[in-house]
């Protein structure tokens, strides 16, 4: 554990940080799964509608500084590319 009284502020900065990116993390994965889900039902108008949330999730993702902008990018386009591919 950190000794001085700055030390102790940084820790528990990035404690919360932690615990917050972690959530924003989880939430994406989730909405990523759920297009993955959708695509292989075959569901093409479920998948565009997940597909669209998952698209917010990402900037969203993004502007937190969670995830780089070219690794949400990347997840946007090859998610729509799977998507154009069902429908």
């Amino acid at each position: 554990m950190a000794n001085h009284k700055d030390a102790i502020k940084r820790y528990k900065q990035s404690e919360n940080r932690r615990i917050r990116n972690r959530a924003i993390r989880t939430t994406m994965r989730n909405q990523v799964k759920i297009v993955r889900a959708a695509i292989e039902g075959g569901d093409a108008p479920l998948a565009k509608e997940a597909l669209n949330t998952l698209t917010s999730v990402l900037h969203r993702t993004v502007s937190k500084g969670v995830i780089h902008r070219n690794q949400a990018a990347r997840k946007i386009s090859r998610m729509n590319a799977a998507v154009k591919a069902i429908g």
